[in-house]
Parts: C-alpha cells; structure tokens; sequence
C-alpha cells in the first residue's frame, strides 16, 4: 500500500478540521441562516473525501475546493427552498394553501437578477485592480480582511478600506437600478 494517500488522507482531514469554522460561516453567509450550516459542511467533507481518495491528485487547492463545494450545497439548498416555497404558503400554521407556480413571476425576477449582476460585473470592472481583487477575494472567494491583505502584499486598514471602497462603488450602481 502506497503511503502517499494515506499522507493525504491526513492532511485533507487536518485541513478540514482547521478550517471547519470558516467553512461553516461561509455556508451561513451564502444561506443567510445557521440552521443548516452544520449539515452543509459536513456534506461538503463527504463529497471532498470521496474524490480525494478516489484521485489524490486531482483536488490541486484543497481548501479553495472544499469552500466550492459549501457553496454549491448551500446554494442548491437555497434554490430548493426557494421553490418549495413558491409551491406552499403556510396560514396561521392550520391551514396549508397549494399554489400553482405563477410562470410571469419566476423569468421576470431571474431577468431583474441577471440585469443586478450584470451591474455588479460592470462596477467590479470600473474599479482599479487591487480594489477589485480585494473585494472578489473577501466577497466572492470568503476571504478574511486579514487574508485579503495577505495575498496582496498590503496592510489590514489598507485592505479593508479596498474593500469598503469596492462594495460602496457596487452599492452605489446598484441604487441606479429600478
């Protein structure tokens, strides 16, 4: 038995117990709730392992791949909600009312939703390349303020003003739409 998996197979679970808080309140960041962070990341551990061992070599960045998958679930768990709860309304909790889905509402809010992120893209585009950095690092990829300034060689004040400054601009065009 090669020894290299096994190595690996410790590494990836020092990994994920290191990181496992993080992990959990990006989850709770994407879902808005902790309800469900818990099973998320240990869901994500699952799929993790299981390719990991399946192909050592195939996961290059471990910790950037975990954060995917908490991602993926947590968004496909938000999505399912979503249409659960297009299906049913709850009254004073006796009564439970079906509605049929309304198909003018979901492309019309998929279409608003496509027009923000395009604005957001637009803005991120607009900004100078560290600033923009800063904030797909912290907003997109979960980073820690401290992370942030880490990876781009600059000061913690330094790198949440980036931040701050970034998320304003894209606030800011935000507001121009109806």
């Amino acid at each position: 038995m090669d020894s290299a998996p096994l190595d690996s197979e410790k590494d990836n679970l020092s990994l994920f117990v290191q990181n496992r808080k993080r992990l959990v309140d990006y989850a709770t960041a994407v879902t808005g709730t902790t309800t469900q962070s818990e099973d998320i990341v240990q869901e994500a551990w699952v799929r993790f392992s299981t390719v990991s061992q399946a192909d050592p070599n195939f996961v290059r960045e471990p910790l950037r791949y975990l954060f995917r998958i908490v991602r993926n679930i947590a968004l496909d768990g938000r999505r399912a909600q979503i249409s659960r709860s297009r299906y049913v309304i709850s009254g004073n909790g006796s009564e439970t009312t079906h509605l049929q889905p309304d198909e003018r509402a979901v492309p019309e809010v998929e279409i608003q939703h496509r027009q923000q992120l395009a604005i957001v893209r637009d803005a991120l585009a607009e900004l100078p390349e560290r600033t923009r950095m800063a904030v797909e690092l912290h907003r997109l990829e979960g980073l820690k303020t401290r992370e942030v300034a880490a990876r781009l060689g600059i000061s913690v004040t330094r790198a949440h003003n980036l931040i701050a400054e970034g998320v304003a601009h894209c606030r800011r065009r935000l507001k121009s739409f109806p």
